[in-house]
């Protein structure tokens, strides 16, 4: 082998390291993994607030279709919706906007828009082509206190709040005992019209009231002031009082559904205005709204024999035909259950008397001098009856009065207070005065007068049956005078034709007389007849002296002779 062999047998085994160098096509993947790593990245960091709504139901929500508004603007989306662990309802899971985050406060309200049909109108009309959608309602109130964390748990509303939210005006709370009840959009009314509403209702159990939460309409917030009554317009209302029979209705509204007004009583000063949120009574008519301003009365127990029905608590308490004070309570409670049973047991009735309505301070000074006078003048002759307020409903009302020639009455208590003393009223007096008539036709003997009537009736009867034989011959013999004196007058008529008769039959001289007559007038009329005669033939015999002489009777003009001689 020689060197050009060795030389080439070294080249064939030289070493080849290799390379570690990346090739440039790997930029492209690892870029846009880069990119879409970031994206993601930025997408989560920046993607709003994941929340959970509870609904009642879920009718019309749908995960990624049902949309979130507020003032219109989509500020999230639905993102699931599941049922609830133990079936109360579901639970509904949305995302929020992050520009919309802030919205989401303790405060804040949501809600299902949909179609409604109330009372109080039509809404969500929009919904039957867009479908339905959750709106949220921000809080509106600046002071709520918000944590650091965010608030990302709500209940829904079950039905839109009555007052879009920043609508300027007064939040109040209106509560009531009584039976009547309104609902939420029922008005609240001025002088006929409309200026608020009822937003919510609740009800206290332990307190057995219902608060409503109410709404009044910028300007007319500013009528409410601390001294402003509500009072019940629901309705027609027909009461039957003393006084008689009243009819209050409200406007067409809230005839229809419920309603209360409110206003200032009369006399009362108006207060300051509310400017936050406060608490009133919704009373039941204007009647019992105004005579709340009373506060104080002195109460007095008046104690009844007579009956006291139609007595109602409430009823006017009059002096002298003006309205003092009022009826508390009936047949006050207290009194042994045995003497309940006494047969001169006297109702007690509670009467309070108000200082204010005597043109006294409505403060404990004005009570004092109300009980002593009310003291001094029972002494001077003061008692208190029940009398008619109005005949057709039969209601009663107490009346004070002073009276005369009564014994001095030294006050007394009856379970612990005063008591003025009391006189039959009208009804007892009518009462009284019936009985008394009724006592007086029971004293009368009936029987005996029965018997002196029957045996009166039968002398009248026969009285009647003599007077009637009386009668019968009077005027049989009346029939009998009648008829002879008929018979006599006719007699005589007869007597007087035959005498006449007689007169002028044949061979009596006026018979002779009558024939003599007629032939003297045959005669004449005989010696008549040549005359008659003549006058007949020619008549103008009684003109000319001889009427023997021919008649000449005129020509005519003869026309055919020429010379005009007559022939």
């Amino acid at each position: 082998m020689n060197k050009d062999d060795n030389n080439q047998h070294e080249v064939q085994h030289a070493i080849v390291s290799q390379s570690r160098r990346i090739s440039k096509i790997w930029l492209i993947p690892l870029l846009a993994l880069s990119i879409g790593v970031w994206m993601v990245y930025h997408q989560w960091a920046n993607q709003g607030p994941l929340i959970t709504i509870e609904f009642v139901s879920a009718t019309g929500i749908e995960a990624d279709k049902t949309k979130i508004r507020t003032k219109d603007v989509q500020v999230g989306v639905v993102k699931k919706v599941a049922l609830k662990a133990d079936m109360s309802g579901v639970l509904v899971t949305a995302r929020i906007e992050p520009s919309a985050a802030h919205l989401l406060k303790s405060n804040s309200s949501f809600w299902l828009v949909r179609p409604r049909v109330s009372l109080s109108g039509v809404s969500g009309l929009s919904t039957l082509l867009s479908g339905p959608y959750i709106t949220l309602e921000p809080s509106q109130d600046d002071n709520v206190n918000e944590s650091v964390e965010p608030i990302t748990s709500y209940v829904a509303l079950e039905n839109p709040p009555v007052t879009p939210a920043g609508t300027p005006g007064l939040q109040i709370t209106l509560n009531s005992n009584a039976e009547f009840a309104f609902k939420e959009g029922d008005p609240i009314v001025y002088k006929g019209l409309k200026v608020g509403e009822f937003e919510d209702i609740y009800f206290n159990v332990e307190e057995r009231v219902v608060y409503y939460n109410a709404f009044i309409e910028a300007p007319y917030h500013k009528l409410i002031t601390e001294n402003t009554k509500f009072w019940n317009t629901s309705g027609v209302r027909f009461e039957l009082a003393a006084n008689g029979i009243e009819v209050q209705t409200g406007s067409l509204e809230t005839m229809l559904t419920n309603g209360v007004t409110f206003g200032i009583p009369q006399g009362m000063p108006a207060g300051d205005v509310i400017t936050k949120r406060a608490y009133f009574d919704i009373y039941r008519d204007y009647d019992t709204a105004v005579n709340e301003r009373y506060k104080l009365g002195v109460n007095f127990i008046i104690l009844i024999k007579d009956t006291i029905r139609g007595l109602t608590v409430g009823a006017p308490v009059e002096y002298r035909g003006l309205e003092i004070g009022k009826v508390l309570e009936i047949n006050l409670p207290g009194v042994a259950n045995e003497e309940f049973l006494d047969e001169g047991y006297a109702i007690p009735i509670l009467i309070t008397i108000q200082p204010s309505r005597v043109q006294q301070p409505d403060n404990r000074q004005g009570a004092v001098f109300v009980k002593s006078q009310i003291l001094r003048w029972v002494d001077q002759g003061l008692r208190a009856s029940l009398k008619i307020g109005n005949i057709i409903t039969g209601g009663l009302y107490v009346d004070l009065q002073h009276y005369e020639d009564l014994d001095q009455h030294t006050p007394q208590t009856f379970l612990g207070y005063n008591v003025i003393p009391t006189t039959s009223g009208e009804f007892a007096q009518i009462t009284q005065k019936v009985s008394d008539v009724l006592d007086n036709i029971n004293t009368i003997p009936f029987a005996e007068l029965s018997t002196r009537a029957s045996t009166l009736l039968a002398t009248l009867n026969q009285t009647g049956q003599s007077i009637e034989q009386t009668a019968g011959s009077l005027n049989q013999v009346l029939r009998d005078v009648t008829d002879q004196s008929t018979s006599d007058h006719l007699n005589d008529t007869l007597i007087s034709l035959d005498g006449l008769l007689k007169d002028y039959s044949q061979g009596s001289d006026s018979n002779d007389e009558l024939i003599s007559t007629m032939q003297k007038f045959q005669l004449t009329l005989d010696q008549l007849a040549p005359l008659l005669q003549q006058l007949n033939q020619t008549p103008n015999s009684l003109i000319f002296a001889d009427g023997t002489q021919p008649v000449i009777e005129p020509r005519a003009k003869n026309t055919g002779n020429k010379d005009g001689n007559n022939e």
